[in-house]
This record gives structure tokens, sequence and C-alpha cells, in this order.
């Protein structure tokens, strides 16, 4: 997304490094609270990370309750998002349909059902049959089970950092792009200013919201942030017309984290390689697409006969139990490492954030997601991940 380039400022209240829905909700909501002086800097455009590169899906359904709270939390903001911040983000809930093909993942799913419907969430058990009357695209060989929830659903990730950045700015925040951060002055706990290529800002609380990049954030006031970036990949299909009247819920086959969605007149679809390794690897590559090939004839065979037209290659920014790291280190504060989960938890950090750094006590207790739970071995592995 372009966007014009604020002056870097002398000074700032709070420093927030990374243009993406992390750090565009954090700006507003820290703007909004009445913090004047905040200011963002992006290496490149806003949102031209990871968040423009996602699938877009928004969702609840989560076996840890800490993402069921922030997944549910956010998707509130998102129904409202015309009215607060005030932009249209093309937001159609038309459920999460997961499918699942093992009795050891249909069990652990109808613990997260329950888990998720303690907490408000409207998800549920689906038969085989009922789940192919949802997505008529699927085939049900080998399928034992599903689950929906029709709160789920999907919008369009580059609206909502244009809302957030447009509101934030009304607000007095400025968004410094191509700006990459080259220090940050201090540690944790003496912050004193953040060096860039275009000049240094004197502040003494800096926000690490920089994705699949916050590694080497972390390493400028000797915190060990371990985020590794994984590329993922996503394609889209030619039109296809009989879809013109029809309601295609976020389908995800489990088993092989292959999925799809309606977009416009197509489908996006995207699968994760078992066999990518890490790293910075922005170009698409055709080595996933056997893979891709099998899974499709697999669950959607239809699809190989639909013409593809394009695609693109993101970072997923993943941690070790693939859970997020948000937490602080004196007024060194990170939200980061959200495995594919971050831009649909981007409303709810951001309020999370702004009461870390205003020392509030923010809606869900997220200690359990500090950095320091690898080093004393508590770690909390999330089962939904895609």
């Amino acid at each position: 997304m372009t966007s014009g380039s604020a002056e870097l400022p002398a000074r700032a209240e709070v420093v927030v490094i990374g243009g993406g829905v992390i750090g565009t909700s954090i700006a507003f909501h820290l703007a909004e609270a009445g913090v004047r002086d905040v200011v963002v800097v992006e290496r490149d455009e806003l949102g031209s990370g990871s968040t423009c590169k996602a699938a877009g899906g928004v969702r609840a359904q989560f076996s840890d309750e800490l993402n069921i709270r922030l997944g549910a939390r956010s998707l509130e903001a998102f129904q409202r998002f015309p009215q607060r911040p005030g932009q249209e983000i093309d937001l159609h809930r038309v459920g999460y349909l997961f499918l699942l093909s093992s009795a050891e993942h249909v069990a652990a799913f109808e613990r997260n059902v329950d888990l998720q419907n303690s907490l408000g969430v409207p998800s549920r058990m689906l038969a085989v049959e009922e789940a192919r009357r949802m997505s008529p695209l699927i085939e049900t060989d080998g399928l034992l089970a599903a689950t929906f929830s029709p709160d789920d659903g999907h919008c369009t990730p580059e609206s909502v950092v244009l809302g957030y950045a447009t509101a934030a700015r009304r607000m007095g925040a400025r968004f410094c792009t191509r700006t990459t951060v080259r220090s940050i002055l201090g540690t944790g706990s003496d912050i004193s200013g953040v060096v860039t290529d275009r000049g240094t800002v004197s502040t003494g609380t800096v926000v690490c919201a920089a994705g699949a990049w916050s590694r080497s954030i972390g390493e400028m006031v000797g915190l060990d942030l371990p985020v590794s970036p994984l590329r993922r990949q996503v394609m889209f299909t030619e039109p296809m017309p009989e879809l013109l009247d029809r309601v295609v819920p976020f389908t995800i086959d489990f088993g092989s984290t292959f999925y799809f969605h309606r977009e416009g007149r197509g489908l996006l679809f995207g699968m994760s390689d078992p066999e990518e390794t890490p790293g910075f690897k922005l170009e698409m590559s055709d080595a996933w697409l056997p893979r891709l090939t099998e899974a499709i004839g697999r669950r959607a065979p239809g699809l190989l006969d639909v013409g593809v037209r394009n695609g693109w290659a993101g970072l997923y920014e993943v941690t070790p139990d693939h859970n997020a790291l948000i937490g602080r280190a004196g007024r060194f504060f990170y939200a980061t490492g959200f495995s594919g989960h971050g831009f649909l938890q981007g409303p709810a950090v951001g309020e999370v954030v702004r009461d870390l750094v205003l020392d509030r006590e923010p809606f869900v207790d997220v200690s359990g997601l500090d950095v320091s739970r690898f080093a004393a071995d508590r770690t909390r592995p999330e089962l939904n991940c895609v």
C-alpha cells in the first residue's frame, strides 16, 4: 500500500517499528488513547511485508483460550470497522469450515469446540454430509467430520491497514515509510532513541511490530525474539461462473492445510509446504506444486480443471510453538511471531499493546505469550495452525 512518508521527527513519545496490521493497529489505539506523539517507521510501504500478502482470514476457532479471546475480540472490531476507525474492509462472514480426516484431529477439535463454546464462540461439529452441502467443491472421501463457525470469514488486509493508518494520522500519529531502523540506543530499561537511515528519533519507548524481521530488532536491545521467516504462497483461480450466487466458506482441509475461499469471481487458495525451509524467500516457487496438486486432487479435484491466473509469496513469522510473542523488556515492547494469525488478531493486539505501553491492565492476560516462556519451558502450542 503506497503512502506518502512523513518527515522523520527529532523525538517521539513512542516509536513503533513495522507498518503492517499490528504496527498500524498499535499506532491507532495509542493515538486514540491520547498519545499524540506516535511515530511508525516502516522499511518499505505500509502493509508491504506479510500483511498485504495474507489470505485475509478472520476467525476465533483456535485451541488455545488466549487465541480464542484475541480472535473473538478482533472479529467484533472487524464488524465495526466502517464506523471505527472508519474504513470499508469488504468483510464476508461466511464462516470457517475445518475438514477433519483423522480420529485424533476429530477428538482434538471436539475439545476445541467445547472450549470455544464456553467462551461464546458459536462453533459446532458437523457431519461430513453437512460439510459437503456447505462447500460443494469438496470431495468427502476420507473425511470423518468437520467444524464450522458462522462468525468467521475473510476481509481485505490492505484496507484494514489503510483504515488504521488514516485514522491514526488524523489523531496526530506520523508514518515514516522507506525508513530502515539501523539500531536502538540503550537497552530495554534505558532506551533513548532509534537510529534510522534517515536520522535518529529520540524516544524512551519502542514497540517492535516488525513481523518476520523482528529477530534483528530484538537483538538491538539484547533480546532474543525467536521468530523465523517461512515462505507461504497464495494463488488465484480464473473466474468460476458456477460460484456466482454461492456462499463459499473459508474451507480448510486440516490434514493437508490446503485451503480456499471466494475472492472476486474466483477462488483464493494455498497450502503450507511441509518441505519449505526458513528464509526471506519472497519469490514464487514451483517446488510445492506437486504437493499442492496432490492435495487439491484429493479434496477438491474439480479445481484442477480451473485456470490459475496469478499468485504471490509472503512470509509467515513463525515461533517454535506457533504462538505469538507479546510482552516487554523495560520500555521495549514486542508483538510479533504470530505464525499466520497476525492479521486476524491485529485489532485485539493493538488494544493489548496500547494498555501495556500505558501501564493499564489489558482485557486479557497475555503474560503467557512473553518470550521468557521458552527459557522456562512453558511453551503453549497452538493446534489450529494453517
